[in-house]
């Protein structure tokens, strides 16, 4: 009897882990490109477009602006980087900062809406995800930069569109999620092929 339920118990977590695991897209070996975006409409067409501005505030709330993109995964450094600028009651500073090393990198479901128009990579490539990375400044301090992005079409709700940064000693804690008509605070990851 105890053999038989050690048995139907590990079939069952077998079909449990092979279910969750086919839901997902597979990150494993694969390098990916993640961006701040930019999002238009033209002739009420989604369009994204790399360049866009990501902000999050501290507890004071001076924002951080970030604004870059690089690659990661496939067993190669990360790259990348982008353009940096805080401002409020902490003080007014600018600059760019650079991918040093990449902390963990979860992929997510979520895909765009049909019709998209992607002008970074392949839209099938689109992936929603978190990605933790760590970065230096150009004013020498360092941080952690994290970017999420919750893709339009079965994404779960847990997962939130922007960034999240730290500075130093200053935690950029509270993202600005982004709102329709204002064209910031988006983000989206590519497998790369």
């Amino acid at each position: 009897m105890k053999s038989s339920f050690r048995f139907v118990m590990l079939f069952t977590l077998s079909l449990v882990l092979f279910a969750f695991g086919n839901m997902v897209p597979s990150a494993a070996g694969a390098t990916f490109r993640w961006d701040t975006i930019s999002l238009s409409t033209p002739g009420g067409v989604t369009t994204i477009n790399p360049g866009g501005s990501d902000y999050a505030l501290a507890a004071d709330l001076t924002t951080i602006q970030i604004r870059g993109h690089g690659t990661f995964g496939g067993g190669v450094p990360p790259t990348g980087g982008g353009f940096w600028a805080t401002t409020g009651p902490s003080g007014t500073a600018t600059g760019t900062f650079t991918v040093i090393g990449l902390v963990k990198f979860d992929v997510a479901p979520g895909s765009l809406p049909p019709g998209a128009v992607d002008n970074i990579g392949d839209v099938a490539n689109a992936r929603s995800g978190l990605a933790i990375l760590r970065i230096k400044y150009s004013d020498g301090s360092g941080g952690i930069l994290i970017v999420s992005c919750h893709l339009p079409v079965g994404s779960p709700g847990g997962l939130f569109e922007g960034i999240t940064a730290t500075k130093g000693y200053v935690d950029y804690w509270d993202r600005v999620p982004p709102v329709p008509g204002v064209n910031a605070n988006r983000t989206q990851f590519h497998v790369l092929p």
